[in-house]
């Protein structure tokens, strides 16, 4: 049986990637900071580490045919920031993985990295996906639009009664649900894809995605478009003024809401459906 180890396990994605790869007969071991963590998790076995440290993946990764991360922060917490965790502990787990004879390593990355170099978070994700395409062994980089579960924000704007849009609201994406996206790597990872972008079945203008959500809370639709000028004015003030967990996920935000995030669709999971389901949860 073979077998694949999943960084970044107990997040969204890393959680559907856990019961993809044992659902197709692998045996899979997730990587953890903590056991509380883990529940309900969909694999074999849990290796406690913090991939931050070195000394603590040592040994832990021999065996292994495959590396799949799906580490990162979105939110900086425990004064970790983009470079501690998106860079280092990757590349900690690399130079473990290159000592230890893992033959592959599949990175999960973002869409648009080559446009936004200045974001911090991506900054950090680019610098490693360098260093893991120059490393001696088989790697494939994801490149996913935006999870579905980035979506929550246009629901929770929606819920307070108003969706408020930089620019025209027209630039296009097409998000895709974190179980689709596990299927899709496995599928990319397996035929020895060296880079693959993956989006969701449906593509949607940002407004569209906001009347998504104003029906599924049966509400009026209600859409304020502000300026680019104050987007382009937030991106500069963020990183001088605001604290450093707020400022690099909103300069993320603001630099992938102003260009189209689409790519090749995969999966059935349609975001309309994905979102009553929230709305319904929400009622519970």
């Amino acid at each position: 049986m073979k077998q694949v180890l999943i960084a970044g396990a107990t997040g969204y994605l890393g959680r559907y990637l856990c019961a993809e790869y044992k659902r197709r007969g692998w045996h899979v071991s997730a990587l953890a900071r903590k056991f509380s963590a883990t529940d309900g998790l969909a694999a074999d076995r849990v290796i406690r580490a913090e991939a931050t440290w070195r000394e603590s993946l040592e040994g832990h990764l021999k065996g292994f045919d495959l590396i799949v991360s799906a580490l990162g922060i979105t939110r900086q917490v425990d004064g970790l920031g983009y470079w501690d965790v998106d860079y280092q502990a990757n590349l900690n787990l690399l130079e473990e993985a290159l000592i230890s004879g893992v033959p592959r390593f599949a990175y999960v990355h973002v869409m648009n990295a080559d446009r936004m170099e200045n974001v911090p978070l991506v900054a950090a994700k680019s610098a490693f996906v360098r260093r893991l395409q120059t490393a001696d062994l088989a790697s494939t980089v994801i490149a996913p639009t935006g999870y579905f579960s980035d979506m929550g924000d246009f629901l929770n704007m929606a819920r307070s009664g108003r969706v408020w849009l930089f620019g025209s609201g027209e630039h296009r994406m097409n998000p895709i649900h974190g179980a689709d996206l596990a299927a899709a790597i496995f599928d990319a990872v397996s035929a020895g894809a060296e880079w693959a972008d993956i989006g969701g079945p449906e593509t949607f203008t940002q407004n569209e995605i906001a009347q998504l959500c104003f029906a599924a809370l049966q509400r009026d639709t209600r859409i304020t478009h502000l300026p680019d000028g104050l987007r382009k004015a937030l991106l500069w003030g963020l990183p001088r003024f605001a604290p450093r967990r707020i400022a690099g996920p909103a300069q993320f935000f603001l630099t992938a809401g102003a260009m189209n995030m689409t790519a090749p669709a995969s999966g059935t999971h349609l975001l309309g459906a994905h979102l009553e389901a929230m709305v319904a949860e929400k009622k519970l």
